[in-house]
């Protein structure tokens, strides 16, 4: 019988003494000082260099690059497991200072290798020891023409890391004081946004009213901060586009997720066309809760017998079982991140709400934060950020400038281990209540990710159109969520998030912006590719594995080309995923009528 599941992480192993650690100190100090003699080598660099000069930069470049993701990774860990932690927040600021100089030293880098003649450049990108990082190097090329000089471009980046990388930070240091008062048991306690979250899936409609009510009222008395975040973090962005003389608000998003816009419109199109099984199977919940319309916090109400709750060991178990049955390759880097206590999923107060996993590259190892009260969601979560470990795993051995792959398909890992564990429960489903339960939880995944996904894209992109012309009021702002929620969910509901903009953290990454197409086009994405797993079986698996580890060095495009021969570009792809999922919202409708 397997030990029992420990949630928190062991961040010592790393560097031991957490924010006051001395090695960490000792670390930074080693790579400030890397990346100082980083910037002077920097400086020297000239465009009819031979191989043998850009190697002597590119070697250590890469080197510095690791260790400042490592840097970057720790400290992160650090203010998420305690939003108090002051000496984190400290370290952070030094991290950023330096990620600053990092891309200081990457602007020059990238006008020296745009301004290569052709003919060296084609010698430089074939030479055996240069060629792994080629693609790298384009993007390098390609971005040097789309940008200012490099010493504005350094400028920006020396101005963001008190301007707009602080303004992140605040955010994140205001919603981790953001409290929700709840009663309970004739008592009133505090929960933070990711407990108050959890909540929300609650199978009472009371206490989900109840929260969502608190949820609101909080939010409403710090909404004016929450706007003035909002905007200055919007207002940097278009000063800088200004500058570049980008007028599309979506060329940063699309350029860091290595796809055209032609993809990204046609993915929405044919969501857009696809919607009203979606909007039917809202209404069979609907009918189900004996309700003429779903309110915003019932839409991941549980159904059938998911109010069940999972403890620690049974979510870990349950995860394994069907992962092994894709790929004991899968299943084994798993178990052993569960062993190793690679997770913190903890539920106490002072988290930073959410999840995400980050790479240690540097020490070749992962880490996964989330909060876990046991619910049928949180399990679906776990499963999420374990896709992205097994993501980053599989890329080793790959130069790192060759394994730094986009959001939008790193989130096809997370979702494909989504669909293994949810379509493997489903299958085993021993009761009609049972499937119900797994139906539904299938068919709301879809619902986020086609009407509440599709709600922030809209938003973002009336938000920006908006600010063009000013700061914007916190009272447009709950105006412009609501409209877009509306719209996304084709009024399917009866209430709506008017202050989604201030809870959701995504709107304020600084790292990457619009933080919400990438998750829907890997959602689909990995659906078409669940699909040709599910004809080829097993020996897809390591199809699967092929296809990762070339995410860091293809386009979007490419990468779908040489792996599924498919044209994201056209609609054909998006509407054979768009008809698989259909089926399971199909599924959950007769479902849900068979009970009636």
């Amino acid at each position: 019988m397997a030990a029992s599941w420990n949630p928190t992480w062991d961040l010592d192993v790393i560097f031991p003494g957490g924010s006051t650690s001395e090695r960490f100190q000792q670390f930074l100090s080693r790579l400030e000082a890397d990346l100082q003699a980083l910037r002077v080598a920097a400086d020297t660099l000239a465009p009819d260099m031979d191989v043998e000069g850009w190697l002597a930069f590119l070697q250590p470049f890469e080197s510095v690059s690791k260790r400042l993701s490592e840097a970057g990774a720790f400290v992160s860990c650090l203010s998420a497991q305690d939003v108090y932690d002051q000496q984190a927040k400290l370290l952070e600021g030094r991290v950023n200072q330096l990620s600053a100089t990092y891309e200081s030293v990457s602007v020059v880098a990238e006008e020296v290798v745009g301004r290569i003649p052709d003919t060296l450049w084609q010698t430089l990108i074939q030479e055996p020891r240069v060629a792994p990082i080629a693609f790298a190097l384009t993007e390098w090329r390609q971005r040097a023409a789309r940008r200012l000089p490099a010493a504005q471009e350094a400028l920006i980046s020396d101005l963001a890391v008190n301007g707009y990388h602080a303004w992140g930070n605040f955010y994140y240091s205001l919603i981790g004081k953001t409290l929700i008062p709840y009663e309970e048991n004739g008592q009133t306690v505090q929960l933070s946004v990711g407990q108050a979250n959890n909540k929300l899936r609650d199978g009472q409609r009371s206490v989900r009213e109840r929260v969502f009510e608190r949820f609101e009222e909080a939010f409403a008395k710090q909404q004016d901060l929450y706007a003035q975040t909002l905007n200055h973090l919007a207002g940097y962005r278009l000063a800088v586009y200004k500058a570049r003389g980008w007028n599309d608000v979506l060329a940063e998003p699309l350029e860091v997720n290595r796809m055209s816009g032609k993809t990204l419109e046609t993915m929405w199109g044919v969501i857009v066309e696809h919607k009203e099984t979606f909007v039917q199977a809202l209404a069979a919940k609907a009918r189900l809760l004996g309700l003429e319309k779903l309110a915003w916090h019932d839409v991941d109400a549980p159904v059938g017998s998911q109010d069940k709750t999972f403890s620690p060991d049974e979510a870990r178990d349950f995860i394994l079982e069907h992962f092994a049955r894709f790929s004991p390759d899968m299943a084994d880097f798993a178990r052993s991140c569960f062993e190793r206590r690679w997770i913190e999923a903890e539920d106490r107060p002072g988290k930073r709400p959410g999840g995400f996993c980050t790479s240690f590259p540097e020490s070749e190892q992962t880490r996964i934060f989330m909060t876990f009260s046991g619910t049928a969601d949180n399990v679906a979560t776990l499963a999420h950020e374990l896709g992205h470990a097994y993501h980053q795993h599989v890329m080793q051995g790959i130069p790192y400038l060759a394994g730094q792959y986009a959001m939008n398909v790193a989130e096809t890992a997370s979702t494909f281990a989504e669909a293994i564990v949810a379509d493997a429960a489903l299958a085993a489903a021993e009761s009609p209540l049972e499937r119900l339960a797994m139906l539904d939880t299938k068919v709301m995944q879809s619902v986020a990710m086609f009407m509440n996904i599709h709600a922030r894209f809209l938003f973002e992109m009336r938000f920006y159109a908006r600010r063009r012309q000013g700061m914007v009021s916190a009272e447009e702002l709950n105006q412009l969520m609501e409209e877009a929620e509306r719209e996304a969910f084709c009024g399917a509901l009866s209430q709506y998030h008017p202050r989604f903009w201030a809870s959701k953290l995504h709107f304020y990454i600084t790292d990457v912006p619009f933080y919400n197409f990438p998750y829907t086009f890997g959602y689909l994405f990995s659906t078409g590719i669940y699909a040709r797993a599910r004809q080829e079986g097993p020996k897809f698996a390591q199809r699967y594995v092929n296809l990762l580890r070339d995410t860091g060095r293809m386009t979007t495009e490419e990468l779908a080309a040489k792996h599924l021969g498919v044209d994201l570009t056209q609609p054909e792809f998006w509407q054979a995923a768009m008809h698989h999922l259909k089926t399971d919202a199909q599924a959950f409708i007769e479902a849900v009528s068979a009970l009636a």
